[in-house]
């Protein structure tokens, strides 16, 4: 990685030195038409932000927290956030009023960004219970609320370069860049620290996996707010990849065809259900085009890494490529090179039918605590293995304990939980390893396999956390209810097995 990058706003002049200019550096869709920003127009409206928030008083170490979709106004606070030396503390959209008074009292925020008026509505009614922050602005405009635009200006009015560029060269790696919220057994969440240092540490040792380089698009959908794809942002960024947001989960399909992506970050539910879409067609086939069809999903099922299939597959693999997975690939724009998938478990039957249909899918594994690449798969010799989540990562270390624990150490550990030091000790021991509370083996390639799970905490397919016990408790408080479980370890959804109280 280059060696001018320690900071993660280091990337903007890195970028615009290194790559050729272009209108898509970053784009994202309004009214239905795709708004696409250079990487002048970018810098600008993100030094813009910042010196407005110097003009506001934000100083290092203050804390601003976003609470919107995937969009280029995320990013444009991101970085403006990060130039100030203040800790950007991103918000789930979807998370309760409780979780939302918790988080913004919890982190001592001072400003809010949101998305418009919807999210807004969510945040209203605890604003006045939370003194510390001052105010907030939306990205759409919003009756009766400040906009974004409104502290652009102000910024372009009071541009300090001199002043900025102080505090720039007073912001170190190891600084805290931001606070991610995530699931805590206790009830409330916990606030991982992580640094300039956890995050580009994670971007240096997985930018080389990306078969994508400046020439290429990127289409984003997961969350912003989540670890997972904040860092491959980054990544892209570091590479020159444009990145197009995806409008919502429903347009996922019609955006890839539209942008024709070469990369694309995934969790397993998504490719779950372009699975199933592509087999629930393939049924209603009709005679030789429906034998075909499956002919050439089973050969898919049996791919094996490392042309370990012997001619005579190789060859009628060939022909399946040409005949049935060549719709498969236009389906996803026709130029996908490779699909990365993590925050979940994936099958390793999807793993080995998109293989095996020239769509390599990579899988990996990570926690926020750890900025969150512990390991992946990679398309280097030797470095794909179905039913893994790949070799870990260069200057990352883990062991496996007598008990099968995997414990992770390495410049991608975090900082610690914020408040907490009793949780961080529990959490990162004496020898510096962080117990992930995940069950684990190192096989015989070198590739670590997810074996289970110690702690109570499981994921659904889309990669949220679920506490059982919180639900439980809250169930069982029903006359209704004599006993309760939760269940839903990556499925789509958490269900329950609930014993009634007959007599009541």
């Amino acid at each position: 990685m280059d060696k001018t990058i320690t900071r993660i706003f280091d990337l903007l002049p890195y970028y615009e030195q290194k790559f050729k200019p272009k209108a898509d550096v970053l784009a994202g869709k309004e009214n239905g038409d795709w708004v696409k920003y250079d990487i002048t127009k970018f810098r600008e409206i993100v030094d813009n932000i910042s010196y407005a928030l110097i003009q506001l008083g934000i100083e290092k170490g203050d804390k601003i927290a976003t609470i919107s979709n995937n969009c280029p106004e995320w990013n444009f606070i991101d970085f403006a956030v990060l130039q100030t030396g203040a800790i950007h503390v991103p918000i789930y959209p979807t998370i309760s009023e409780a979780d939302y008074k918790y988080i913004l009292n919890h982190s001592e925020v001072k400003y809010v960004f949101v998305a418009g008026r919807e999210l807004f509505r969510k945040v209203e009614h605890i604003l006045p219970e939370v003194d510390n922050v001052l105010d907030v602005y939306t990205f759409k405009t919003t009756e009766g609320l400040k906009h974004l635009s409104e502290l652009i200006t102000l910024g372009a009015e009071n541009q300090d370069v001199e002043k900025l560029q102080n505090i720039k060269s007073n912001i170190s790696a190891d600084d805290t860049a931001t606070l991610i919220y995530t699931s805590g057994t206790t009830g409330n969440p916990k606030g991982v620290m992580l640094s300039h240092a956890n995050l580009l540490s994670n971007v240096e040792a997985v930018y080389h996996i990306f078969p994508v380089d400046e020439n290429c698009k990127a289409v984003s959908y997961l969350p912003l707010c989540h670890v997972y794809e904040r860092m491959n942002i980054y990544t892209y960024i570091y590479l020159g990849v444009s990145i197009y947001y995806a409008e919502n989960m429903g347009t996922i399909a019609d955006n890839i065809r539209e942008v024709q992506p070469e990369i694309l970050t995934t969790v397993p539910r998504l490719l779950e259900k372009v699975y199933d879409k592509i087999i629930a067609k393939g049924r209603k086939l009709k005679g030789i085009k429906k034998q075909l069809f499956f002919w050439a999903v089973n050969l898919g099922l049996s791919y094996q890494v490392e042309n370990n299939n012997g001619a005579l597959y190789n060859f009628q693999l060939s022909i399946a490529n040409k005949l049935i997975f060549s719709k498969w690939r236009e389906a996803l724009g026709g130029k996908m090179r490779v699909i990365v998938s993590g925050g979940a478990a994936l099958q390793p039957r999807l793993s080995k039918v998109f293989t095996a249909a020239q769509i390599p899918v990579l899988e990996g594994y990570g926690l926020t605590e750890t900025s969150p690449v512990i390991a992946v798969n990679t398309l280097e010799p030797g470095g794909l293995k179905f039913g893994t989540v790949g070799k870990v990562i260069k200057n990352v270390e883990v062991k496996i304990t007598p008990d099968g624990e995997i414990l992770v150490k390495g410049p991608n550990v975090m900082k610690g939980y914020f408040k907490d030091k009793a949780m961080t000790a529990e959490a990162i021991d004496s020898e510096a390893w962080f117990h992930t509370g995940d069950l684990g083996e190192i096989v015989d390639s070198g590739h670590l396999r997810i074996t289970g799970r110690i702690k109570e905490i499981f994921k659904t397919s889309m990669g949220k956390y679920i506490s059982p016990a919180l639900i439980e408790n809250r169930f069982k408080e029903s006359a209704f209810i004599d006993g309760l479980m939760v269940i839903g370890e990556h499925q789509k959804f958490a269900a329950a097995l609930i014993v009634p109280n007959f007599e009541h």
